[in-house]
């Protein structure tokens, strides 16, 4: 299961991506290209940085089968730096998007080789313990503003010469973000070592006899996927202007689980529709107050009744091809 031609016990698997991924790819990157032109840009660029999340928090959980409750951490700490080096060291947005994903690598590293010492629930709750430090680090340390965070960042140019000011430059930028962190998750899918990590989530104890070294598989992926999520949260901060409590807080982590879960668990286009959806239902349910988590609720519960497998899942078992 480890590439063409290439045999993990008895079965022989290829990491050919199938052609109707691509098509779909190349669907939802037209899609995008002209989006921005109909719906408003920032709604498209708040669904994109949370779209990233999710395939990055799917990479851990679809595809190694290690459920993290502590993802935010990644997302709001990459946040935090990223908006701290834009505001007060001056740095280009391009350094400063940098300084923040290197921050939630080197994060991921120490936190996944703490807890991919455990599987299941104690994995869950060793990165919830972990994304709590954070928060309360975050919410105790002077620089990151306490309950008022990193307000009025500055967008800067880009590469000396490209203005961010601009929403809709910005929002070809943060696609362009989106599209690399996609296209390396749809690479790592579809590589040998992809092929590995799906192994372990099958059946690791096979993996380990014949002879993998699954805790480092699993230490990759996890760093892989804090460096995603670490990306997304830098450049919302970027987007936004602002580095917040609540994008480290644990209700983030609930809701990236959540916005999987709706996608499609597993799939590689099912975190992105999960994430527009969810995007667009706080918006449009926004005006109902405080009642918009309990509707939030309501819909979640027959969306995962009606849509077991998610709706890229339940699209995908109906045309019997993988999304």
């Amino acid at each position: 299961m480890v590439s063409p031609g290439y045999t993990i016990g008895s079965a022989t698997t290829t990491s050919a991506t199938p052609r109707h991924q691509v098509i779909a790819f190349i669907g939802m990157a037209v899609f995008f290209l002209v989006a921005p032109f109909f719906i408003y840009p920032v709604f498209l660029m708040k669904a994109l940085c949370f779209a990233l999340f999710a395939c990055a928090f799917n990479l851990l959980i679809g595809y190694v089968g290690l459920l993290s409750f502590g993802h935010a951490m990644f997302l709001g700490s990459a946040g935090y730096i990223s908006a701290h080096a834009a505001k007060v060291w001056g740095f280009p947005p391009e350094l400063a998007i940098l300084s923040g994903t290197a921050t939630a690598a080197a994060l991921g590293l120490i936190s996944g080789a703490l807890a991919i010492r455990r599987q299941g629930i104690y994995f869950a709750m060793i990165t919830l313990a972990l994304a709590q430090m954070i928060y309360f680090f975050c919410l105790q340390a002077k620089f990151t503003g306490g309950e008022d965070g990193i307000q009025q960042v500055p967008r800067g140019v880009l590469f000396g010469f490209i203005d961010l000011r601009n929403d809709l430059t910005m929002y070809f930028v943060v696609l362009a973000i989106f599209l690399a962190g996609f296209l390396l998750i749809f690479r790592i899918i579809h590589s040998p070592f992809g092929q590995i990590l799906k192994a372990i989530r099958e059946n690791e104890p096979r993996a380990i006899s014949l002879g993998y070294k699954t805790d480092h598989y699993k230490l990759i992926a996890f760093v892989l996927s804090a460096t995603l999520a670490g990306l997304a949260g830098s450049t919302k901060a970027i987007v936004f202007q602002l580095a917040s409590l609540t994008d480290v807080n644990w209700p983030m982590s609930g809701e990236v689980v959540l916005i999987t879960l709706l996608g499609g668990l597993g799939t590689i286009f099912g975190p992105v529709v999960g994430a527009f959806v969810l995007i667009s239902l706080e918006h449009y349910l926004a005006q109902l107050g405080a009642w918009v988590t309990i509707v939030q609720g309501i819909i979640f519960v027959i969306c995962v009744l009606t849509f077991r497998r998610g709706i890229v899942g339940e699209i995908a078992r109906l045309i019997k091809r993988p999304l």
